[in-house]
């Protein structure tokens, strides 16, 4: 498992007027970390989801797809619900699209396989710099930067390991 990095999954989607808390909940009970980018009909592979995404969304969106489709299994993963509370999970499984009519709904249809804690860190025990990138805001995947992050992340892990979700 791959413990050097973490990233910020906000887990909402680009398109205004969705339920963005809707899509953080479905994600922590059912076990994904994700983005948005819906397409219809379904894409079969990763490829063709990132031809047709370009296509839909633009090169930006497709290129935050591999991005997110190519990090390494095990990587620490935060996001943030309705409430503000902060999740830690580590993804676990590879790139995949849901194309069930929920995921649809709240447009977290590029998924991957995640094992979320069983509850939120608390506040203060996250890394300050996970309250950083969240406090810049945006929708997108991305790397939190600064080393203490994955070393926090995964402190924070083993502290609670056997908790999950």
């Amino acid at each position: 498992m791959n413990e050097s990095m973490a990233f910020r999954a906000p887990m909402r989607s680009h398109e205004s007027g969705l339920d963005d808390a809707a899509a953080v909940e479905r994600a922590v009970e059912i076990g994904v970390c994700g983005i948005g980018g819906r397409l219809d009909p379904a894409p079969a592979t990763l490829g063709e989801a990132t031809r047709r995404t370009d296509a839909v969304y633009g090169e930006r969106v497709a290129r935050r797809l591999e991005r997110f489709a190519s990090v390494s299994t095990g990587v620490f993963v935060w996001t943030r619900d309705a409430h503000a509370f902060l999740w830690l999970g580590r993804v676990t499984g590879a790139w995949r699209y849901d194309a069930a009519p929920e995921a649809s709904d709240v447009d977290l249809v590029h998924v991957r396989d995640c094992t979320w804690l069983a509850e939120p860190v608390p506040y203060d025990e996250a890394p300050p710099s996970v309250h950083v990138t969240f406090a810049r805001g945006g929708r997108n995947w991305q790397r939190i930067r600064p080393p203490d992050a994955a070393a926090i992340s995964a402190e924070i892990w083993r502290r609670r390991e056997g908790e999950t979700a």
